[in-house]
């Protein structure tokens, strides 16, 4: 079981709300209304590990190790909610999300293939890394910039727990569900690494996840701004191509070493994902 290595991992690294946010050094002057606004939307967004944690326990009932991880990934998800509501009580108070708005993002998500969303979500961890990191960049208020370079470091952290799943996939119940698991992860891999090619932004939260409720089945259109992560990404923290080529590099580098295969670009990891469907049709 992977679930008691990364309980004792992150219990370990894990900060304190009281004593490691520098609450004491705000500075108001330093927080612009637009830079508040943007606060209780990545709250409310955060706010969605809820939903997210009752999909991956209902598709992952057969596997009691990784549900058994989901009580480490909701409860630090759902602490950068609360860190970030908490920044808002203390110094914005009339941007604390309502409970009504929070609720909003809860609502059921289809069931997919477990890897693929596995797949899917590590990409989404790596990516959310990244913008927390140009977000802290941006911000010039010194406590919500500690904050977001704090949670930054989570999502690297989980990012590296769902890799150690995805390592277990490859050797875990013979060769069959192995190879399934490397269509999985190349076929979400090519789609995630290839941001830089679509208007949207991939990340779990901005993807269709219930047909009944389309077009409004994603997180972000259920927030109160709907339209506002793209705004945050091209015009506030301007997350250009540099950094969603960084993101699509770290993408490549880590299934480069799962597969012991060299992936330098979107198209090499393609083409390995084609070769599959080639010599196992029965993947397909």
């Amino acid at each position: 079981m992977l679930y008691p290595e990364l309980f004792k991992s992150m219990e370990a690294v894990r900060w304190n709300m009281a004593a490691d946010i520098p609450w004491d050094e705000f500075d108001g002057s330093k927080l612009s209304d637009e830079q508040a606004y943007t606060i209780k939307m990545n709250a409310i967004t955060e706010w969605a590990a809820l939903p997210a944690t009752e999909m991956f326990l209902r598709d992952n009932r057969d596997d009691s190790d990784f549900c058994a991880f989901m009580s480490v990934w909701f409860f630090e998800e759902q602490k950068h909610s609360l860190v970030l509501i908490e920044y808002l009580r203390r110094f914005r108070p009339e941007l604390v999300p309502t409970e009504e708005e929070l609720h909003k993002v809860r609502f059921e998500f289809d069931p997919a293939p477990a890897l693929e969303t596995l797949m899917l979500h590590f990409c989404g961890e790596v990516r959310l890394n990244h913008w927390y990191r140009r977000a802290a960049d941006w911000h010039t208020e010194p406590v919500v910039k500690a904050i977001y370079k704090i949670v930054a470091q989570d999502e690297a952290r989980h990012a590296g727990a769902y890799l150690r799943y995805m390592k277990r996939a490859l050797a875990h119940r013979g060769q069959d569900f192995g190879q399934q698991a490397r269509l999985a992860f190349s076929k979400i891999g090519v789609l995630m690494a290839s941001a830089h090619r679509t208007a949207q932004a991939l990340h779990p939260t901005n993807l269709h996840v219930n047909k009944q409720l389309f077009p409004n089945d994603t997180v972000q259109s259920q927030l109160p701004s709907p339209g506002w992560l793209e705004n945050w990404l091209d015009h506030q923290i301007c997350f250009d191509k540099e950094w969603e080529g960084k993101v699509s590099s770290r993408i490549l580098h880590n299934l480069s070493l799962l597969f012991d295969t060299t992936f330098n670009t979107v198209q090499d990891l393609n083409r390995y994902r084609k070769g599959l469907l080639r010599n196992e049709p029965s993947l397909a």
